[in-house]
Order: structure tokens, then C-alpha cells, then sequence
């Protein structure tokens, strides 16, 4: 920030066109992240006080933008709140962790019955990579395909069938639950 007049109408200026510029960006990541808006508006704010305290009090330079700084200060400061909250999150004491297998579970029957919708070679291929974990060579050789690339592309073939299935029918998750 190159000879800046530290003003307080200055200032105000700054900070409306940093907050215009750069909170967007802190905003997503925040509410990506499970945050809401009121939480990215505190991170923020945080992070205008940290880069105010850093360039215009301190007279430091910072190596990156304005806004890259503004973001990657936010970020680290959400990061950190985001670690303390989980980790002073309580147990419910009501909870019975005993009982984890009354637990809703998806039915296998109903999972097999969509994947049986992409066909049988297609169920023997996701089979033998995801249950008998072979690698794309020993598919490619199994199943007679030029190579592991083409195993690889067959196999994403395979899942964009069961895909296009489960949007089809506008599945949820609750749908696969017995």
C-alpha cells in the first residue's frame, strides 16, 4: 500500500471497497465450510482488523494482494475458530452409543438393485475394483480391454450408468435406508 493517508474518511473508503472486493470469496469458503453468514462477517472483520494492524499502524508490507491477503488471513482464522468449536462441541448424554447397529443402515438389497441397473459386466468390473480391489491392469486383462485407461474409462462408464439412475428417480439417501 504505497504513501497512504491514514484518515478516518480514507480508511472508511478502504475497508468499503476491501469489504466489497474481497468478502464474497471469504463468505463462500466460510459458508462452505458449515459456517453462516454472520460467522464469515466476524472472520472478516477480524481479518481487516489483523491486515489494518499489519500495513497502515505497523508500516509492514504484505507479499501478496490486498485481497489475497484478506482471504488467506480469514481462512487461517476460520480454520482455527472451526478446530476450537469442534473440539469444545459436548457429547449428547442422552446419546446410546451402545446401540450403533439399531442405526439406520442402507439396505444392500436396494444399493445392489441400482447398481444391477448398469448391467453385469458393469457390476463384475465395480466389483472387482472396489471388492476385490484389484488395480486397472488386472481389470483391463480380466475383462479383455486394450489397457488400464481403458478399464479406467469403462469403469467410470459403470458408475455414470448407476449415476444417471439414481438421478433419474430423484434418490436420496433416505431411499436406501431398510
Amino acid at each position: 500500500m504505497a504513501a497512504f493517508n491514514n484518515t478516518a474518511q480514507n480508511r472508511e473508503q478502504l475497508f468499503g471497497s476491501l469489504y466489497q472486493s474481497a468478502f464474497p470469496a471469504v463468505a463462500a469458503y466460510v459458508s462452505k465450510m458449515g459456517g453462516s453468514f454472520d460467522e464469515a462477517k466476524d472472520v472478516f472483520q477480524d481479518a481487516l482488523i489483523a491486515y489494518y494492524e499489519k500495513v497502515l499502524v505497523n508500516d509492514n508490507t504484505i507479499s501478496t494482494t490486498e485481497n489475497g491477503y484478506l482471504y488467506g488471513t480469514a481462512r487461517n482464522m476460520w480454520l482455527q475458530r472451526y478446530r476450537n468449536k469442534s473440539k469444545q462441541a459436548p457429547l449428547n448424554n442422552d446419546a446410546d452409543f451402545t446401540n450403533c447397529e439399531d442405526a439406520a443402515q442402507p439396505s444392500t438389497n436396494k444399493i445392489l438393485t441400482y447398481l444391477a441397473t448398469a448391467g453385469k459386466k458393469c457390476m463384475d468390473m465395480l466389483k472387482a475394483f472396489y471388492y476385490d480391489k484389484l488395480d486397472a491392469e488386472e481389470i483391463a486383462t480380466t475383462f479383455g480391454y486394450a489397457g488400464a485407461r481403458s478399464a479406467t474409462v469403462q469403469k467410470y462408464k459403470c458408475l455414470e450408468k448407476v449415476r444417471d439412475t439414481v438421478k433419474q428417480k430423484s434418490l436420496q439417501y433416505a431411499d436406501f435406508i431398510e
